[in-house]
Formats: C-alpha cells, sequence, structure tokens
C-alpha cells in the first residue's frame, strides 16, 4: 500500500518524474517510521537528509520501517534486479521477505541436502556421456623414444606419458547462467524446491535450459551439455560449447575448411596470406551460422581457395575466447622470450597441455595442417614463419585489448606459432 503525502503531493520541483504519490520528499527517518506505523506492507520514498539527491525506499514489514537506498537507471532497484515500477519491486521484495522469513531453517537446508545427484537429468547426462566416450574414443597415439635432434628427450618423455586420449574425452563446461523470469510456478532442478520472486526468481544456463536458485548455481557440476536448440550461430560461440553441442572433438568450421584447403588448395600461392573478397568470406560465415555442417564451401560455390582460408581465419578471430586462452597468453608470450630454446619448447608444451581439452584439440588439428602447408612451400610460397605472422594475432590475443601491447607481443605471437608448426610433431 502506498502511503500519501499528509499534505498534498511535494511540488514537482522535488519530485523526480519517474516517481508518483509514494514520493514524499525531504523527511527523516522517524518521520517515515511514523507515517508507516501500524500499516504492513506499506511504503513511501523519501529524499535522504543525509545525502540530498539520494532517494530511500521505507518498507513496512514484520512490525518495523525497513530503509533501502532507492536506484533508477531506466529501471527501480535497490540490489541486482530490476523493475519496471516501485509498486513491482515493493511486490517482490514482500514475497522475498516473506519466504526468508517464514522458511529460513528450510531455506538454509536446501542446498545442504540437495536431490541433484538423483534427478533423472543428471543421469540422463551420465547416460549421454558414457555413449559419447564410447563412440569417440580412439587408439592412443603411440610415440617413440627415438633421438630428436631438435629437442632433447625429457620433453618427448613427458609428451608421451600424458593421457592425450583421456584430455580429449572430458570435455568438461561450466553451465552459462543468466538471470531469468520464469512464467508461473517453477522449481529448481538442483534442490528440488520452489523458486519464489515476482520476477527474475532464478538463473538460466542459455546453452542447456537448466533452471536452478541462484544461490544453488553456485553448486552445480561442470557438467553443462548444450543443446543445439539454444545455439543460435556458429562464428562468435564460445568453443566448447559449439563442440559439445555438435559432439564433435573440434568445431565442423575448422574441419570443413582444412578439408577443403587440402583438397584444392595446397600449392595456392599466398595461402592464409593472400585474402579473399571479404563480402564472399561473410557469405560463407552466414552460410555456418545458417546451415552448420550442410553449409556448402566447395569450388562450385567458391572458387578461390582463399575465400576459404579467409573464412577459417575469420571464425578464429571471432572466438569469444582465443584458441590460446586469455588465462595462458602471458605464459606462451614468457615462454617466446626464454632465450634457451629447449627451455622455450618446454614453456610451450607446459602450456599446451593447460588449455582446455576443445582448445587443445582444435590448436593441434590446426598446426598439423599447418605444418602439411609448409610442405607445399615451393609453391605456395608459405613458410612456418609466414604462417607465423598470419596466424600469431588470430590464435592469440591479449586480455586487455590495448593496441600498444599487442604491437609489442607480435613478435612473440609470431614465434610460438612458428614453434607449434615446427614441432607439432613433439609438442601434441
Amino acid at each position: 500500500m502506498i502511503i500519501s503525502h499528509p499534505y498534498g503531493s511535494p511540488t514537482m520541483e522535488s519530485r523526480p518524474k519517474y516517481y508518483g504519490r509514494e514520493f514524499h520528499g525531504l523527511i527523516s527517518r522517524d518521520y517515515a517510521d511514523e507515517l508507516l506505523a501500524g500499516s504492513e506492507g506499506s511504503y513511501l520514498i523519501r529524499e535522504s537528509q543525509r545525502q540530498p539527491g539520494t532517494h530511500t525506499l521505507a518498507l513496512r514489514f514484520g512490525h518495523q520501517t525497513l530503509n533501502y537506498r532507492l536506484f533508477y537507471d531506466g529501471k527501480h532497484f535497490v540490489g541486482e534486479k530490476r523493475f519496471e515500477s516501485v509498486h513491482d519491486l515493493v511486490t517482490d521484495a514482500l514475497i522475498t521477505l516473506y519466504i526468508e522469513t517464514k522458511a529460513a531453517e528450510y531455506i538454509a537446508k536446501m542446498t545442504t541436502n540437495p536431490i541433484y545427484e538423483h534427478l533423472g537429468y543428471t543421469s540422463l547426462l551420465k547416460d549421454k556421456m558414457v555413449h559419447r566416450l564410447s563412440r569417440g574414443r580412439t587408439e592412443p597415439r603411440r610415440v617413440t623414444f627415438q633421438k630428436d635432434e631438435r629437442i632433447s628427450s625429457p620433453l618427448v618423455r613427458r609428451s608421451a606419458l600424458k593421457d592425450t586420449p583421456e584430455k580429449l574425452c572430458s570435455y568438461e563446461k561450466i553451465h552459462n547462467f543468466k538471470v531469468h523470469t520464469f512464467r508461473g510456478p517453477h522449481w529448481c532442478e538442483y534442490c528440488a524446491n520452489f523458486m519464489w520472486g515476482l520476477i527474475a526468481q532464478g538463473v538460466r544456463c542459455s546453452d542447456c535450459g537448466l533452471n536452478v536458485h541462484k544461490q544453488c548455481s553456485k553448486l552445480v557440476p561442470s557438467d553443462c551439455q548444450p543443446d543445439l536448440r539454444r545455439i543460435k550461430k556458429v562464428y562468435s560461440c564460445d568453443l566448447t560449447t559449439l563442440v559439445k553441442a555438435h559432439n564433435a572433438p573440434r568445431p565442423m568450421v575448422v574441419d570443413m575448411c582444412i578439408r577443403e584447403i587440402e583438397l584444392r588448395g595446397m600449392k595456392s600461392e599466398g595461402l592464409y596470406r593472400v585474402s579473399g573478397f571479404s563480402e564472399h568470406i561473410e557469405d560463407v560465415r552466414l552460410a555456418f551460422d545458417r546451415d552448420g555442417e550442410k553449409a556448402d564451401i566447395s569450388a562450385t560455390a567458391y572458387a578461390d581457395i582463399n575465400i576459404i582460408a579467409g573464412a577459417l581465419k575469420l571464425y578464429m578471430r571471432d572466438l569469444p575466447i582465443p584458441v590460446i586462452t586469455f588465462d595462458l597468453y602471458s605464459k606462451f608470450i614468457q615462454a617466446a622470450k626464454n632465450p634457451n630454446a629447449e627451455f622455450r619448447l618446454e614453456a610451450i608444451h607446459e602450456g599446451l597441455l593447460q588449455l582446455p581439452p576443445a582448445h587443445y584439440e582444435t590448436l593441434r588439428y590446426l598446426m598439423a595442417h599447418l605444418k602439411r602447408v609448409t610442405m607445399f612451400e615451393k609453391d605456395n610460397l608459405m613458410n612456418s614463419e609466414n604462417l607465423g605472422i598470419v596466424f600469431g594475432p588470430t590464435l592469440m590475443q591479449p586480455p586487455e585489448q590495448n593496441a600498444l601491447t599487442t604491437l609489442n607481443d607480435m613478435r612473440q605471437q609470431k614465434l610460438v606459432v612458428q614453434l607449434m608448426i615446427e614441432h607439432e610433431d613433439v609438442l601434441f
């Protein structure tokens, strides 16, 4: 219930245009308490006497007046939730206060005794994962311990001992939770309890559709299984999300483009260095976003192989998290600065093993392809250094988009990719 000002509405000069008759102007906390006394659920808005120009929501609940700093940025809010009107804000607050007051003990037990492990949801995920692993498991790659003149044996041994197949199969992905407003009664899929509130009652994973309380979202395991129906595009989509949604070790863009390039473009002069027409590259991007694996990138559709090469580079550039992740960027840059060739490769190898599995597998596949590109250097004029110049900034981007940092790191970016191409057989 709105408490109207006892002496009429404050002058228009003092009342913000986004408040109505609930606004009481510059009054004290005690006077607001006096006006609201005895009227449970009633409220008013006052201008703060301590901080003129700021506003406070005074709300009567539990036989006491609660005061909240009130904000407006196009919508009204006191916390994270935004509301179209003060009335909706107060309604949601009263629902939340009532639930938390009357069911505090029960709420405390919700997250300590969830039924998540017993839900059909989790059982279904486990069945899917077992099926994927059994179908996608490959024979372990055999590594022989022959002396390599380019690199000492410790790196070879460490690479061989790493259980790469298991690493590539465990494509763990955290949920992409976003605040969501549910229409009608809804229950949390973690603790199986009611999700209360007028709006923004909980969060929903935009990739798999899991609905949980906000506090429960912090406890949900990293077992997101993206649903293709929720993946709106291929380009600019998180790499792990895309490969899990398509049940593939790598993005189909990478596989399809590389297959097409190796079929008809390995001897093309300036491969990856020569740019295709940007509007045609954009057409390829739209085709992948629209048709996915059914996109036509054959010679009939795009005779110029540089268009396909450009589409592959664009995919890598547009990733929200680069193939060499922001978290590991500085590790690779520092590795490239190491003056000792052996230690430099050791450091790059350590960095590779820390990449998320989908990123690691994509990079491994790309480097193997680029290594094959260098075998046609006499025709395409692209050696490992040239490819490093092209793919360095594409695969590695500094966490802070700073032009000076990018410029200073270009030499190291080029060297990292160059070394990964030259030593692909040992590093991966």
